[in-house]
């Protein structure tokens, strides 16, 4: 990327150093954490999208529109990641911190609290056959249910098959989704993940941002800390899988080419598909044209191009 007169050429890499790894699913680029990947695809999005969205999740208030954004190059606080995340955990819905949740006075009676919402029908002395009381969510819906599940399956496979593998050894058994970040020269190492109902960020990094060692990456580092901290708190509980909205189909895919799976096949995966959505089967076939537009050789006008279900980013 030319980046203007007098400028180096900014050449994103993967944290392991290889330029590129060729056609990779999304749910891959996740999991792997490919930065190409992710640079490609704000590129393709446009960065004024991706500021949209970095706004309605409350990540960032105004955030630069450049491409090494899409990397995490600029800064936000542990709070409000954890906060952006927890909307993935609750199917879409945006959260408010508080660092205080209720202010009651000497005789219990509750003077303040943060959650806003009303119970009319909470307050009956007995059960006399009424139905539950019906707790109305207010809170503001920023992206699609269906989209928020869509995540959460991806970064379940971050805990299951990618960066943050060292999570599901400590908690074997337990739904969790989550990701792992680290920043360049490991000056920071982040890791972000929930279960169905508990959101917990941890970061690691000096005061004052230097450099902590080669390796010391969010899944080496912060993961740790995430899976001692969740031990404890889910130690009297039991594992409870993550909530699938109503129309989301599951559907078995290669985990490579993310198209539907076939008999045989053992790399595979359960992919999340929105109504009205499906995976292409093994056998679509994917065209290309040549730089002046024409066909590639032996190839009819007709054939079909199909450039699969839109979940693959070259």
């Amino acid at each position: 990327m030319d980046q203007g007169p007098g400028k180096e050429v900014w050449t994103p890499k993967n944290y392991d150093g290889v330029s590129a790894m060729g056609p990779s699913t999304l749910r891959q680029g996740i999991e792997k954490s490919r930065n190409q990947m992710t640079v490609r695809l704000a590129q393709d999005m446009g960065m004024p999208l991706i500021v949209e969205y970095a706004r309605r999740f409350g990540v960032y208030d105004d955030m630069l529109p450049v491409l090494s954004m899409s990397l995490g190059a600029g800064e936000t606080t542990l709070v409000r990641m954890v906060a952006a995340y927890a909307a993935l955990a609750n199917g879409g819905r945006q959260v408010q911190p508080t660092l205080i949740d209720r202010i009651q006075d000497r005789w219990g009676h509750t003077i303040w609290r943060h959650d806003k919402r009303e119970c009319v029908n909470c307050k009956a002395d007995k059960w006399a056959n009424q139905p539950e009381p019906d707790m109305p969510d207010e809170r503001r819906q920023i992206i699609d249910p269906h989209t928020a599940y869509q995540m959460t399956s991806i970064m379940e496979g971050v805990i299951q098959r990618g960066t943050g593998t060292i999570v599901a050894k400590m908690l074997p058994g337990v739904p969790i989704a989550g990701k792992t970040g680290t920043s360049n020269d490991e000056k920071d190492a982040w890791f972000v993940g929930y279960t169905p109902d508990l959101v917990v960020g941890v970061f690691v990094g000096y005061d004052t941002p230097r450099p902590m060692g080669k390796g010391m990456t969010g899944g080496h580092v912060a993961a740790p800390i995430f899976g001692n901290f969740l031990k404890l708190a889910l130690a009297d509980k039991k594992a409870a899988p993550f909530r699938v909205p109503p129309g989301i189909k599951l559907v078995r895919v290669s985990l490579r080419t993310g198209l539907r799976a076939v008999g045989g096949e053992t790399d595979t995966v359960m992919e999340a598909f929105k109504p009205n959505e499906e995976p292409d089967d093994a056998y679509s076939v994917i065209g290309f044209t040549n730089e002046s537009g024409g066909f590639l050789a032996n190839e009819q006008p007709d054939t079909p191009r199909s450039l699969g279900s839109g979940r693959s980013v070259y």
